[in-house]
C-alpha cells in the first residue's frame, strides 16, 4: 500500500501564532454536543474591541509571544459568519496595519474559520471570500449522513432553549441548510476539509456517514470523539466495530489512494517516550483568544462560555497587555503533568488527544 493519501499539514505548522477573535457568542444551531454553555445573543465583539486588540499585537512584534514567522488570525463563535460586516472591517484594518507597519506577517498571514455553513452562499460571505480567497482557510462542519447530521445539530428554538422540546419532531435538523452549500464550497476549496464530531449516540453511523463525506467530494475527514462526558458502557466495542468495517471498505475500494480519515493516521496507536514525547497535545497558552470585553485568554476553552463549573481564566486584556504570571503555567503544560502513570505507559497512547479547557473545568 506505497499510494496512501496523507492527511494535510496545517499551514505554517508550528510557525504561526494563532490569535482568536471571539466575535459573537451567538449561533442559528443548538447542538447537543456543543461545548458552549454559554452562548447568547449578546455579546459580539465592537471594531473598537478588535482594533485595540490588533494594536497592541503588532505594537508588540519583537516580544516572545509575537516572535512567530507567520499568523492565523481565526474567528470563531457561536457562528462566526453571523459578524460577516464586523469581520470584514476586521481583516481590512489587519491588512492596511501590516503593510503600513512594514510587519514581518504581511504576506504570511491566514484568515481562518469553523462554520457550520449555512449562510456560506450569502452575497456578503462570498463578497468577502472573493476579497481574501489567497488568505483564507475556511472549514466546514458537517456531521455526515443526513441521520448522523440531525441526530445533533439542530436548529435554536424558543423550546429548545426552555427545555420544552421532548420529542425528536420537536426538533429540526440542519443537514439539508448546510449539505447545499457544499458544492460551492469545495469549488472554491477543492482540498479543504471538514470536521466531524462523534458522540455515544451516533456511534452506530461512523462508516455510513465517512463514506458518505467522501461521496460528496470532501476528500479529508477529520474526526474528533467529544471530550466531556457522554460515553456509555460497551461503546468502546461499538466504536471498534465501526472503525473495522469503515477500513474494510476503504482497503477494499482502494479508497485509501484518494481519500484520508483521520481515524487511520499512521501515527496513531504507537508508544510514547514519556522524555522526548511530551509535548502539549494543542497550543493553549501559546494561542491567543479574545472576548468581546478585550479579555485575553490563553485559549477559547478557558473563556467563561465554554466552562460549566470553573472561573474563567483571563490572562490580560486589550488595556493592560498580557500578564506573564498568569501565562507563564500554561507553557510548562505537557503530556506527563496532564496524565495518570496509566496512560504515560500505554502502549497506544500515540494520537489520544485531551484538552486542557476540559481538563481544568
Amino acid at each position: 500500500m506505497l499510494n496512501i493519501k496523507r492527511n494535510s499539514k496545517d499551514w505554517q505548522n508550528g510557525l504561526a501564532k494563532s490569535i482568536t477573535f471571539i466575535v459573537t457568542k451567538d449561533c442559528q444551531l443548538a447542538c447537543k454536543y456543543c461545548y458552549l454553555v454559554g452562548k447568547n445573543e449578546k455579546e459580539r465583539m465592537s471594531f473598537e474591541t478588535a482594533k485595540r486588540a490588533i494594536d497592541f499585537i503588532l505594537e508588540n512584534e519583537y516580544k516572545d509571544d509575537f516572535l512567530y514567522e507567520s499568523v492565523i488570525w481565526d474567528f470563531i463563535g457561536g457562528e462566526p459568519f453571523l459578524e460577516i460586516d464586523l469581520i470584514d472591517k476586521i481583516c481590512d484594518y489587519i491588512k492596511s496595519q501590516l503593510y503600513l507597519r512594514n510587519h514581518h506577517w504581511f504576506n504570511s498571514y491566514r484568515f481562518s474559520f469553523s462554520t457550520n455553513g449555512i449562510n456560506y452562499d450569502s452575497s456578503k460571505v462570498q463578497n468577502f471570500i472573493r476579497k481574501n480567497h489567497k488568505h483564507l482557510s475556511i472549514g466546514i462542519t458537517i456531521d455526515g449522513t443526513k441521520r448522523k447530521h440531525d441526530l445533533n445539530r439542530i436548529w435554536k428554538t424558543k423550546e429548545i432553549e426552555q427545555g420544552l422540546a421532548t420529542k425528536p419532531e420537536d426538533e429540526r435538523g440542519s443537514y439539508d441548510n448546510v449539505v447545499r452549500n457544499i458544492p460551492l464550497w469545495l469549488e472554491q476549496f477543492p482540498y479543504a476539509s471538514t470536521k466531524v464530531t462523534i458522540s455515544s449516540a451516533d456511534i452506530p453511523y461512523i462508516k455510513e456517514s465517512v463514506l458518505h463525506l467522501y461521496s460528496l467530494g470532501i476528500h479529508e475527514v477529520n474526526i474528533n470523539c467529544v471530550f466531556e462526558q457522554v460515553w456509555n458502557e460497551k461503546d468502546d466495542e461499538l466504536f471498534e466495530r465501526q472503525l473495522l468495517e469503515l477500513a474494510d471498505e476503504l482497503i477494499g475500494k482502494k479508497m485509501y489512494e484518494d481519500y484520508v480519515c483521520s481515524f487511520f493516521d499512521e501515527n496513531i496507536g504507537k508508544p510514547m517516550n514519556p522524555d522526548t514525547d511530551n509535548k502539549n497535545w494543542c497550543g493553549a497558552g501559546r494561542m491567543l483568544a479574545i472576548d468581546a470585553a478585550g479579555n485575553f485568554y490563553p485559549c477559547t476553552r478557558f473563556a467563561g462560555y465554554s466552562l460549566r463549573s470553573k472561573k474563567p481564566i483571563i490572562i490580560g486584556n486589550v488595556r493592560d497587555g498580557i500578564d506573564k504570571n498568569k501565562l507563564r503555567p500554561f507553557l510548562t503544560l505537557d503530556r506527563t503533568t496532564q496524565s495518570p502513570q496509566e496512560c504515560i505507559d500505554c502502549e497506544v497512547a500515540s494520537g489520544c488527544a485531551w484538552c486542557q479547557g476540559e481538563n481544568y473545568d
